[in-house]
């Protein structure tokens, strides 16, 4: 997403700079979105700008920022009774929550806060499977919710996101298509803006107080728009913002140009002021799939998803002759503390930036779309999930503006040499791989099952 360029040194030590050319990101979803011909008066915002009807990124104005918070507490209330306590195991049906879905079509109701935001669900951490109800069911923690000051639905203590009842639909709607092609979302520099920026690089002269905030405006004029990436997932929804979010805000990040909210995280632009970076490479961050184990006992009936969720990967590129990026094969030392710095401070970033959370709540639903579809617990289960699936067209999710193009940004930093510094990449999603590859039998998470098993409710979700 963020990608940068280099420029010349002063061998003698008077002035050397290193130019970040970043992307700046994000999406506000429309105030009244229709859901299945229903309107669930609500609005999605991810990250802090905006989109306009040409694709065209922005960052959000005051005036747009307060405009949303406003109707957003005005639309989303404060949970009462049980759903506002805090539950270390609350239990969501999909049969149950496919049920409540037609109910409220069919009698023409808008769809409830409960089941927008999934009964407060915060992370799946289980999957079960009861044949003898025809049910499929998630589980993990959840509270209560509140609408923070940034226009974010999070958990009332926790402070990190709920997961949405869109980004389930998108995520089972994808898992079959992610079969073929991973999910992916990356922001990059055209060819013809990299060897732009490069020609004009070559015409600047440093020396003694020399100011490079001066020469900005023409290093964005010659760089450009950079283009907008997605694969598998409709670029239209809420989990295309999401990666493209994340992604942003980690670049912003690792660039020093938006402050840490926790501690310990500095930016890789300090780590390397005094160090340097090789010559002739550009590092590039992308944020992948990383979970320790996806145990399920033998019969397939009880399923547990552990780990973080989360890693943020590096591998050095270069840019040829004629602008063209491409991968070295290997990573940096530097880039690579910076990168195992950040999946170190990841689940602590989730508290304060809704872009992480909304993203690895967007992780755990492709793993557990995959697991569904993948195992066929459907079938194992004696239920269809046709609704949620969308095979009958009648549900539809709320249509979002497609990015296409954002505008660079740059960050400098004066160091002990000159730099090729870059922090393109992206967001890659490979549920089938993962379920593939950390998918292992235990039975002794059938203990679990039995007590899921023994508690039940006439509500689609239950503690």
């Amino acid at each position: 997403m963020i990608s940068e360029q280099h420029i010349k040194s002063v061998s003698n030590g008077v002035c050397r700079i290193a130019f970040a050319l970043l992307i700046s990101f994000t999406i506000v979803d429309q105030a009244k979105a229709q859901l299945g011909g229903f309107n669930p008066n609500r609005i999605g915002v991810v990250g802090g700008v905006s989109v306009d009807a040409q694709g065209a990124l922005h960052n959000a104005s005051q005036q747009e920022r307060e405009g949303i918070l406003k109707l957003m507490r005005d639309s989303v209330h404060v949970p009462q009774g049980s759903l506002a306590k805090q539950s270390q195991l609350r239990m969501v049906s999909l049969s149950g929550l496919q049920s409540e879905i037609a109910r409220a079509m069919k009698s023409g109701e808008q769809l409830s806060e409960e089941v927008l935001y999934l009964a407060g669900l915060q992370r799946i951490e289980y999957i079960f499977v009861f044949p003898s109800r025809q049910d499929i069911v998630i589980a993990g923690p959840a509270e209560g919710w509140r609408v923070r000051d940034d226009a974010t639905v999070v958990g009332k203590t926790s402070g990190r996101p709920v997961i949405q009842l869109e980004d389930l639909l998108v995520a089972f709607r994808t898992a079959d298509l992610a079969r073929q092609q991973p999910i992916s979302v990356s922001i990059d520099p055209t060819p013809e803006g990299s060897q732009n920026l490069s020609r004009f690089l070559k015409q600047v002269r440093t020396g003694p107080g020399f100011d490079p905030a001066r020469i900005e405006p023409a290093m964005r004029q010659a760089f450009g728009p950079q283009q907008v990436k997605l694969t598998t997932v409709a670029t239209d929804t809420r989990m295309a913002h999401t990666l493209l979010a994340a992604d942003y805000h980690m670049k912003r990040l690792a660039m020093n140009l938006e402050e840490s909210p926790v501690a310990g995280l500095v930016s890789y632009m300090e780590m390397i002021r005094n160090t340097g970076a090789p010559r002739g490479v550009q590092p590039r961050w992308w944020m992948s799939c990383d979970y320790d184990s996806i145990l399920h006992s033998d019969d397939h009936l009880a399923w547990k998803i552990s780990g973080l969720g989360i890693r943020a990967m590096t591998e050095d590129d270069y840019v040829d002759s004629n602008g063209a990026r491409l991968s070295s094969g290997r990573a940096n030392q530097t880039a690579q503390r910076w990168a195992d710095l950040f999946t170190s401070k990841f689940d602590e970033l989730c508290r304060f930036n809704a872009a992480f959370g909304d993203l690895r709540n967007v992780m755990d639903l492709n793993v557990v779309a995959t697991v569904i579809r993948g195992h066929e617990l459907e079938q194992l289960a004696g239920c269809s999930l046709s609704l949620i699936l969308g095979q009958s067209g009648d549900l539809e999710t709320p249509k979002w503006r497609t990015p296409k193009s954002v505008p660079p940004e740059c960050s400098f930093v004066n160091g002990a040499n000159g730099w090729v510094v870059s922090a393109s990449g992206g967001v890659d999603i490979n549920p089938w791989k993962i379920v593939s590859e950390n998918s292992q039998s235990n039975d002794e998470i059938k203990s679990i099952y039995f007590k899921a098993e023994g508690a039940s409710s006439a509500s689609w979700w239950w503690e």
